[in-house]
């Protein structure tokens, strides 16, 4: 004897609003903390740790590359101004997956590295005030014009 199934219940889309908001979010996410970590990363002055300087560590090349690495990550985590910045960052990673589950895959993926672009040039303004030169402000633009020729050939 089967189980009986369930009918079959359309599931209504989100809204362009809710993409239009998810694709910012994640580009916001991803690129406009990029600057933040790559400053946090470049002044970070890490603590020094007295196990590095012991004999078994300095004697062993594998050992001495081991504890370094396992260090160095410890310490840049444990700095907010590096911390902070990733996790929302990484925020944006788990966001791309919940969208790309929902979005067409041909849009998702262009659009929001195009954002994490965008995002990126405006966070290096910000956290560096670096001059945005007119290539890229051109650069930005016609990334703008091809996400809007993505979603107008695919709605259309």
């Amino acid at each position: 004897m089967e189980a009986p199934t369930a009918p079959d219940v359309p599931v209504a889309a989100p809204s362009i609003f809710r993409y239009v908001l998810g694709f910012l979010l994640i580009g916001l996410a991803w690129g406009f903390t990029t600057p933040f970590i790559r400053a946090a990363a470049r002044t970070h002055k890490p603590p020094a740790h007295s196990i590095l300087d012991t004999a078994a560590v300095k004697n062993s090349w594998l050992k001495g590359k081991l504890y370094g690495a396992f260090f160095g990550v410890v310490d840049l985590l444990r700095n907010p101004r590096y911390a902070v910045p990733l996790a929302i960052n990484l925020t944006g990673s788990v966001w791309f997956f919940l969208l790309i589950g929902q979005a067409e895959l041909s849009l998702t993926v262009p659009i929001t590295n195009s954002m994490a672009f965008l995002f990126t040039v405006l966070g290096e303004w910000w956290v560096e005030r670096k001059v945005i030169s007119r290539d890229t402000w051109i650069g930005m633009t016609l990334s703008l014009c091809g996400i809007a020729l993505c979603v107008h050939s695919k709605s259309g």
